[in-house]
């Protein structure tokens, strides 16, 4: 065993003695979560509604559970914070009921990578109304169709949100809980989720294919199957490689996320800073000519966020109160599951991040980032190619089955605490699962994908239309209590108030409202 394999092992035994102490069971069972899960609106032929967003969902500015992400046709569904796993999935289910009931003849996609799609041009870029607010949203959506193309913006995602409790990080910090202690702890967590994300791509990616139309002459090396089917023979999430949310204008932005402070500046120099590609855009069709234009637009595995203040940048909220909570975005929406996710992934991506919270967790520099990239970018596309090699922490080629197996060792370790905390035994049982995917290929979700589509189906589109139509027809036929059917209703309409208060309420012009809006990066 190396000497880096010593450290790591004693730092992770030291914190996980420090969890496992009586009396942190109830602290542990604070872990507060949420989930963001994107599905496009399509029409019973499988392709891409170009239909507003459906008047029963109420305002997409406004809404707490339903709103938009790029396009018109991309629905975003959002659950409540909480630390129960079994309410947050229900109420996403909830969520999906309802979506599915109200919009007519049109069907959820439950996939990442998109239905048929029209012409790039014909896809509709979301619309939130007249309030400076609104304009900005869809004027930067509208940058980013210029950016990278409209196509790429359909494609579907899960973001899963993660925070401790604060007594949790006094636990871990002999009994101090201010802002900074917490921030660092979660920049600690951000490097090494980044450092082996890898492995929740192996294990989780459920996007091994894409229909022709999709990449539509862009450069690739997948496998033509059928008339309009690509695919990866060992690939795992094609949405996280090239054809993804990718960027070559992004792909020398060296975002540091060693300390919050370069963080903030490395992040507000690519916003404040001009780039000559993105001049040539319409002003009005963008929000800056900047590298990024806002910070959602860097494409990241995972993101330390804090809740916004009204018109307040995240950038400034950050500064303002230091890390809230995590956000996963690496995570397919898996066709297989009619929610795209479940419980037992959710379990497994819980010990995931506290091996990541507690796990020694150097600083990076170049070297480092660059085998982070590398890694991913062969598990992206090769993940369950037999004798992959990987660069592991020390520099050291090592094979992804045997490296995977040694950090579902220490996984297992908080599992074990989670389990007890709760009682229960299916945290270990989802590291099992997880652990006889390294073992058996065959059972990772992109395998189970690939084979459907080959064996079964005969391409992506229909595989995936036919497990869409099957999940919608669950969810219509369940029918939902008259108290949820009342409580969307009175969402609709509180939301759809919320707009034309934000609406009336507007003051000087957009330009003056975008203005004020990036001087906030000034001033950090």
């Amino acid at each position: 065993m190396s000497a880096e394999d010593t450290d790591l092992l004693s730092t992770l035994e030291q914190r996980r003695t420090l969890l496992a102490a009586p009396g942190q069971q109830e602290l542990l069972r604070d872990i507060r979560r949420g989930i963001e899960k994107e599905s496009l609106r399509m029409d019973a032929g499988g392709l891409l509604a170009r239909t507003p967003h459906p008047a029963a969902f109420g305002s997409a500015l406004c809404h707490p559970s339903i709103t938009t992400d790029f396009s018109e046709a991309l629905l975003e569904f959002i659950t409540p914070v909480s630390e129960s796993i079994t309410d947050t999935l229900e109420e996403l289910e909830r969520i999906h009921r309802f979506a599915a009931r109200s919009i007519g003849d049109e069907l959820l996609w439950n996939a990442s990578m998109p239905c048929h799609l029209p012409a790039a041009d014909d896809i509709p870029v979301a619309q939130y109304g007249s309030s400076h607010s609104a304009t900005m949203k869809t004027r930067y959506r509208l940058g980013l169709g210029h950016r990278y193309g409209r196509k790429m913006q359909t494609i579907a995602g899960i973001h899963y949100n993660f925070s401790l409790p604060p007594a949790l990080w006094a636990v871990l910090n002999d009994g101090n809980a201010d802002k900074d202690t917490i921030t660092d702890g979660y920049f600690g967590l951000i490097r090494n989720f980044r450092r082996y994300s890898w492995l929740l791509i192996y294990l989780f990616g459920a996007a091994p294919a894409v229909s022709s139309c999709f990449v539509n002459g862009q450069s690739h090396a997948l496998t033509k199957t059928g008339e309009h089917t690509l695919y990866g023979p060992y690939a795992t999430s094609l949405r996280m490689g090239d054809l993804g949310y990718q960027s070559n204008a992004q792909k020398n932005l060296n975002i540091c996320y060693n300390h919050l402070d370069y963080y903030i500046d490395t992040l507000r120099g690519a916003i404040t800073t001009s780039h000559s590609d993105y001049e040539r855009f319409p002003g009005d069709e963008q929000l800056s000519s900047g590298l990024l234009q806002i910070e959602n637009e860097f494409y990241s595995p995972i993101r330390p966020k804090r809740v916004t203040a009204s018109g307040e940048i995240p950038l400034g909220a950050l500064r303002r109160g230091g890390v809230e909570y995590i956000e996963v975005r690496c995570l397919d929406v898996n066709p297989l599951l009619p929610l795209g996710i479940d419980a037992q992934q959710i379990r497994f991506l819980d010990a995931f991040l506290l091996f990541c919270l507690c796990a020694d967790s150097p600083l990076c520099d170049d070297d480092a980032n660059s085998s982070i990239a590398d890694n991913l970018s062969k598990v992206v596309n090769r993940g369950r190619e037999p004798g992959l090699m990987l660069c592991d922490t020390e520099g050291q080629a090592r094979s992804l089955s045997d490296w995977g197996d040694a950090l579902l060792d220490d996984i297992a370790q908080f599992a074990e605490i989670l389990d007890t905390a709760h009682g229960e035994s299916r945290y270990l049982e989802s590291c099992a699962t997880q652990r006889a995917k390294l073992r058996n290929p065959a059972l990772t979700p992109s395998a189970q994908i690939v084979d459907a589509i080959l064996n079964r189906d005969g391409g992506y589109h229909p595989f995936a239309l036919r497990l869409s139509q099957q999940h919608s027809k669950t969810l219509r036929d369940a029918p939902l209590l008259p108290s949820e059917i009342h409580r969307f209703a009175d969402l609709r309409e509180d939301s759809m108030e919320q707009q034309a208060e934000m609406e009336a309420s507007n003051q000087g012009s957009f330009d003056d409202y975008l203005t004020r809006f990036y001087e906030q990066y000034q001033t950090l």
